[in-house]
């Protein structure tokens, strides 16, 4: 029973210090401050999140993959990538992890590490024979072969042996593990077990004392509610007191005014007799006093009504200048918000005219807004620029969505921008990962100089862009640029999505001048290297086939004279 508790206790301790040792990685991370560190640290997580997060595995192992790139550590490049692939299996996705085994398969072999190339190269095999491409994983062991076959190391067979062996060891290890997880669980229960009845007897125990503390709490209250009455018996009997006193100094207020009304009586009486001597000769008075403020009321009346007569005009006056004032603040008000609007209306309709022009020639954009179409044209001399990326097919694979976007998004923003440098191009459209454009579109002969060297522009790009891309250890894009001069025929097409596009020979010529070039190269027809010829160095490769036209002389496009 000791060994059993001895190695519960071991289990317990090993996850705490699995949970334990992310933590501390992931703080050493961040305080890592050398590449050899951080690449250390970074491989170090994704083999811990591995059992727990496969997508936190794969942003860990990628991470440490990246820091092998740039230390040149091709051991640890090969282990990485290795990891990001069984990752990827724990997440069932057999495409990205037989692109990880590959990439582990070439720095194993960078590394000469042969026990991690037998087993990318065993699991690749088995991948592709998951997948029925039988052909496949033949190809994947041919190149094993191949590759231990020039190191004149240890046969296949023999290692295979060696890895049978060594497999065999890990699956006699994994059985016994499997055995002792086994016993562990029958622990794990026993003590679920003991862990139920002691957690029975603690809420006992819980109950009970909740009980007193209930008890306890009702004698609180009921002595708090003692408390309360007290204190409104205390205060009622205040209220009675000052009741009483109210009340006798009413009583003394009441019998000194009755003295007071006596003395009065008395006083008023004797008033009386004296009032009724002088009431005769007040009485003449009265009359022409009456008289005089009836008169005096008369003339006041009037006053009054002319008054409010005057009133009266003054208050219809301001009304009405009120209302011609209201009227002429909503006629502001609406004029303003009119103004408003125009100057809304105008902006879009700017903004919408900038869109059209973006899409389209100006004059052509300008007819189609008057006539609502647009009549094509021929164009005798214009030059038509086909681009193309070599490998696209195979480097799409090996990219997510948004990063195959994201990348084509930048090259061709940068495309734009090169051509927006010369107003003679326009920008016909890109057919996925082809980008044309074409010049001389105008009814008079151009020297098509600008989008030769646009041309050279875009390489040059490229092949900034392809050595940045080396620097990181990340795939890039290979250019073949070829243009031709000839007739063109333009319009716009469609009716909801329209646009503006151009027809002809030309176009197909130049098709196949980008068809026969070099990738991060400029190859040009012999009628556009005869406009050209004086503006820029360029080297004759002869006569090439062409298909569906025969034989054609081209010429690579060096730089400017």
């Amino acid at each position: 029973m000791t060994r059993f508790a001895l190695l519960i206790c071991l289990v317990f301790l090993s996850k705490i210090a699995s949970a334990q040792s992310i933590e501390e990685l992931e703080k050493q991370l961040s305080q890592a401050s050398t590449a050899k560190e951080k690449m250390t640290l970074n491989y170090q997580l994704g083999t811990e999140w591995l059992k727990k997060d496969a997508k936190k595995s794969i942003e860990y192992a990628k991470a440490a993959h990246q820091k092998a790139l740039e230390l040149k550590n091709s051991g640890m490049s090969a282990e990485a990538s290795y990891l990001v692939a069984r990752a990827y299996a724990r997440t069932r996705d057999d495409r990205n992890q037989d692109i990880w085994l590959g990439t582990a398969t070439k720095f194993a072999m960078d590394a000469n590490d042969a026990n991690l190339i037998i087993q990318t190269v065993d699991e690749r095999s088995r991948l592709a024979s998951k997948n029925h491409d039988e052909r496949k994983a033949l190809k994947v062991v041919q190149e094993a072969f191949d590759y231990f076959s020039k190191k004149g190391g240890k046969s296949i067979s023999e290692m295979q042996a060696q890895y049978d062996v060594q497999r065999t060891m890990l699956e006699r290890e994994k059985n016994q593990l499997e055995r002792e997880k086994t016993q562990l669980e029958q622990d794990m229960n026993q003590l679920q077990m003991e862990k139920k009845r002691l957690e029975g007897e603690i809420g006992v125990v819980i109950k009970e004392r909740e009980h007193i503390s209930t008890e306890r709490d009702v004698l609180k209250e009921d002595k708090t509610l003692l408390t309360e009455r007290q204190r409104e018996l205390e205060s009622e009997k205040q209220m009675v007191e000052e009741e009483i006193s109210k009340k006798e100094e009413k009583i003394k207020a009441v019998s000194t005014e009755r003295a007071k009304a006596l003395y009065l009586a008395e006083v008023s009486r004797r008033l009386v007799d004296s009032l009724e001597t002088r009431q005769k000769l007040d009485s003449l008075n009265l009359m022409q006093t009456n008289l005089a403020l009836e008169n005096a009321e008369l003339a006041q009346s009037r006053g009054k009504y002319l008054i409010y007569l005057l009133a009266a005009a003054a208050l219809f006056t301001i009304l009405l200048s009120i209302a011609f004032y209201l009227r002429y603040l909503n006629k502001k008000k609406s004029s303003n918000l009119l103004s408003k609007q125009n100057k809304v209306i105008e902006e879009e309709r700017q903004r919408s005219d900038e869109l059209l022009y973006n899409i389209m020639p100006v004059e052509v954009a300008k007819e189609l807004k008057e006539k609502g179409s647009a009549t094509a044209q021929q164009f005798p001399e214009a030059t038509v620029l086909f681009t193309d990326f070599k490998n696209f097919t195979q480097i799409a694979e090996s990219l997510t969505p948004a990063a195959l976007v994201n990348e084509l998004n930048e090259c061709f923003r940068a495309f734009d921008h090169i051509i927006s440098q010369h107003p003679e191009i326009e920008k016909i459209k890109t057919i996925g990962d082809a980008y044309l454009c074409a010049s001389g579109l105008v009814n008079h002969k151009t020297i098509p100089t600008g989008i030769v060297q646009a041309a050279l522009e875009m390489q040059e790009f490229l092949d900034d862009h392809k050595a940045d891309k080396m620097r990181k250890g990340l795939p890039y894009f290979e250019a073949r640029i070829g243009l031709h001069t000839g007739p063109v025929v333009a319009g716009v097409v469609g009716f909801k999505k329209f646009a503006y596009d151009i027809w002809g020979d030309t176009v197909n010529i130049a098709a196949r001048m980008e068809q026969q070039c070099e990738p991060g190269r400029v190859n040009i027809s012999e009628t556009t290297y005869g406009l050209v010829k004086y503006q820029f160095n360029c080297q004759s490769r002869g006569k090439v086939p062409v298909k569906n036209k025969g034989e054609m002389e081209m010429y690579y496009v060096l730089g400017k004279q």
